[in-house]
């Protein structure tokens, strides 16, 4: 049909390759399986080797392409090794998505420089380190795309956001110096930006039912996100539907950041 046609045309990720840190949970799994049944070859990277053979088994028992790197974001080496492994997979990613994260919030007064340390490695090192590693590749082939998760506070500040904030703020701005850097040669650089999600990342909160519904009522959907939601958006940022869209912070939040 001339429909399924256009629709494949316009969103398909056939002979492309996608690599999505924190792909064996929450918003990652979400979106790398988005990726994968939409044609990409998807290398996960996570630390928990159950969860990315689950992943994987679950992808590619659907007939998708897949495979898993087990890895520790929290250093360079780390990070380092990672990239290099994922390659090995099905070659040089034409999409990365950083959603992998930690979520270290004690209150400002206790925010240890650990605690700093390691949230800043992870949640915002990494994501530059990776970019540098396949950015100017994507530059150069003339095509890419960057999709980090980032968070509500990136832009506001609530329920002790210390680190985590930081680190989210400083996410969105590394979306927009790479997508200043590399959109002129067929790269895109966008994050996607969350509101309360039920994933693990927020399970401290999820088990407050008070907190849940009060952050539910703060939405104009009247519910929570759940990480399916960032499917469809993944798809669109990772497709050359959205060739023109970049250095943008795109909200899936059920209108909670304007409400």
């Amino acid at each position: 049909m001339i429909s399924q046609a256009y629709l494949s045309q316009l969103f398909s990720l056939e002979n492309r390759v996608a690599l999505v840190t924190g792909g064996s949970s929450g918003i990652g799994r979400a979106v790398a399986g988005a990726l994968a049944r939409a044609g990409a070859s998807v290398v996960v990277v996570a630390r928990k080797e159950t969860e990315l053979a689950a992943t994987v088994d679950e992808l590619t028992a659907g007939g998708c392409r897949a495979a898993w790197v087990s890895a520790d974001l929290g250093t360079r080496d780390g990070v380092r090794a990672a990239a290099e492994e994922a390659v090995r997979a099905f070659g040089e990613p034409d999409i990365l998505v950083n959603s992998a994260g930690i979520n270290l919030r004690p209150p400002m007064g206790e925010l240890t420089e650990d605690v700093w340390d390691t949230t800043l490695a992870v949640n915002l090192e990494a994501p530059f380190l990776l970019g540098q590693r396949f950015g100017p590749g994507m530059a150069e082939r003339g095509f890419g795309r960057i999709i980090h998760i980032t968070s509500q506070q990136a832009h506001r500040a609530f329920v002790q956001s210390g680190a985590y904030g930081v680190s989210k703020g400083g996410l969105e701005s590394l979306a927009r110096s790479q997508a200043e850097a590399w959109s002129p040669y067929g790269v895109t650089c966008n994050t996607l930006v969350p509101g309360f999600v039920m994933t693990p990342l927020n399970a401290r909160l999820a088990n407050d039912p008070e907190k849940v519904e009060a952050l539910a009522a703060r939405t104009m959907t009247g519910r929570n996100g759940l990480a399916e939601d960032f499917e469809g958006a993944a798809v669109f940022l990772a497709s050359r539907a959205s060739a023109y869209v970049t250095g943008q912070s795109i909200f899936v939040d059920g209108g909670l950041s304007v409400h």
